[in-house]
């Protein structure tokens, strides 16, 4: 009995060890990373209840009673309107063939393709780019600063929270004054984003808040990387 309480104790004291060199740098990580914690899961809670009540049955709904091939042209013609920010960081960024196939696929899928609804471009070979104001800042130097949670935006950094004021100048809602046309124009792009996202939901395991923040913070430094991301192992 000594010998196998000994061995009992010998693994526990090599797990309780190895727990410690794995997690210690991980919960470091999280803190440098995501030093408002507190802060971001109340405003977490906040948006999840808020999407969980009425954002995801609104979205669940638009995508049962809309015939595939309608959802998927509105999702091209929002896509094809976002193709104006992805052309204008290209340029920013000083990456002057994405910028030059940005603006093939915005002539093609605008004229061709009935401003957007069919992704002409891409069955052309002309594929999309994914820029932001965000990426344009990290491409150029700038940190993205700790983790945050936005009301009614969801995750962000503070490079990413501040790059959106000067994207909303590549939107088309800045420049419409017809207010219906404008909130409804709004509310549509809202609901057909999260319809895109519903499928994504499986994917999520353990905490959900722990997930999404890894999730979004690892794609963030993929896309800012342009995929020239380093593994630590």
């Amino acid at each position: 009995m000594r010998v196998i309480g000994a061995g009992l104790i010998d693994r526990l004291v090599r797990t309780c060890l190895y727990a410690s060199v794995v997690l210690v740098p991980v919960a470091a990580q999280a803190a440098e990373e995501d030093p408002w914690e507190g802060v971001n899961r109340v405003i977490f809670r906040f948006n999840d209840t808020l999407d969980t009540y009425a954002l995801k049955p609104l979205a669940q709904g638009y995508q049962f009673v809309t015939p595939q091939i309608l959802e998927d042209g509105i999702h091209n013609m929002f896509r094809n309107v976002g193709d104006v920010g992805n052309l204008a960081n290209n340029v920013f960024q000083l990456k002057p063939q994405a910028a030059g196939v940005d603006t093939a696929r915005l002539i093609f899928n605008t004229t061709f393709g009935l401003f957007g609804f069919f992704d002409i471009g891409t069955r052309m070979g002309l594929q999309r780019n994914d820029e932001d104001f965000g990426q344009t800042l990290g491409y150029w130097g700038t940190s993205s600063g700790p983790y945050v949670v936005l009301p009614f935006f969801g995750p962000s950094t503070v490079r990413d929270a501040i790059a959106k004021y000067p994207d909303s100048y590549t939107k088309p809602y800045r420049y419409i004054d017809h207010e219906p046309t404008r909130y409804s124009l709004l509310a549509v792009d809202v609901i057909d984003t999260r319809a895109s996202l519903l499928s994504a939901e499986k994917l999520i395991q353990g905490d959900k808040y722990t997930f999404i923040r890894n999730a979004y913070l690892q794609n963030r430094e993929f896309k800012v990387k342009d995929g020239q991301v380093e593994d630590d192992f």
